[in-house]
């Protein structure tokens, strides 16, 4: 099992796809949109943490805003820059090495903040994961949205039960606990192609941020009902699905995006916070 930094170096044009290339990476993508559509200011200077290859700054910057991307991965930033670069939104975005638990700004710097897809779930001591929403609060304006979204524990757990493998006498200690780390893997002798990660629920998300200050405006679940179709022969079947069909499951995860329950088991979880 690699660390992140190490694990998102090596997969680099893979993040960039992920959020394209199957039906529950495009759920995550368009669910994160709508809450970035309907929560950001105008204009202004907008904080995109643990950015990756790039995919939300892209947004953000043929939109208009000011863009600062950080990441910890060198191999994720340079494939961030070359996306940008192809896009001539050269003058719009920054990039800069950075981890969310020490973020190299001055308070009150940005107007808006995203830390989306998991920068938070990679975080694996608690106190840690507070240094590090404390950062997000601290950089960003009073009053000023941000947007977090976490990977959720009971959407793994499910994938668990769904392989159905020896593993599965493992399940209610990564339920208790939501550490998958080297620590974990080894006890169960498995060689995960994953990196290490904390896996939330509801919550102790909203705790987190509540407990440095947030206020926590909503709570959504980003693919909702349909994270299952990330499994085994459901994720086979989404390239055959109609166009009815695929409308079906949008409409779906949509109608269903604020239910709390939904949210808790959902793969990705949004938190919509002001600073």
């Amino acid at each position: 099992m690699d660390d992140p930094v190490t694990y998102y170096d090596e997969h680099d044009e893979a993040e960039w796809d992920r959020l394209t290339a199957t039906l529950h990476g495009r759920l995550e993508w368009e669910g994160s949109v709508d809450q970035l559509e309907d929560g950001l200011p105008e204009s202004g200077r907008v904080l995109d943490v643990g950015g990756g290859a790039g995919r939300y700054a892209v947004w953000l910057a043929e939109r208009g805003y000011h863009v600062t991307l950080v990441d910890p991965s060198a191999g994720q930033r340079e494939l961030a820059r070359e996306k940008i670069a192809e896009r001539d939104l050269g003058d719009g975005v920054t990039i800069r090495p950075g981890d969310v638990r020490d973020l190299d700004f001055d308070r009150d710097t940005f107007d808006a903040t995203l830390c989306l897809g998991g920068p938070l779930s990679h975080v694996l001591d608690a106190d840690e994961r507070a240094t590090a929403a404390r950062e997000l609060r601290r950089v960003t304006a009073p009053g000023s949205p941000v947007f977090a979204s976490v990977m959720g524990r009971l959407h793994w757990l499910v994938l668990y039960l769904a392989a159905g493998t020896e593993h599965l006498a493992h399940a209610a200690e990564l339920a208790e606990s939501g550490d998958y780390d080297r620590a974990f893997v080894d006890r169960i002798d498995y060689d995960s192609a994953f990196t290490e990660t904390h896996f939330f629920r509801a919550a102790e998300f909203e705790d987190l941020l509540g407990g440095v200050g947030f206020d926590v405006e909503r709570l959504v679940g980003l693919e909702g009902l349909a994270s299952v179709l990330s499994a085994g022969p459901l994720r086979d079947r989404t390239d055959d699905l109609s166009e009815r069909q695929l409308a079906g499951v949008r409409r779906l995860v949509d109608e269903l995006r604020d239910d709390r329950t939904v949210a808790d088991m959902s793969a990705h979880m949004l938190a919509v916070c002001r600073a």
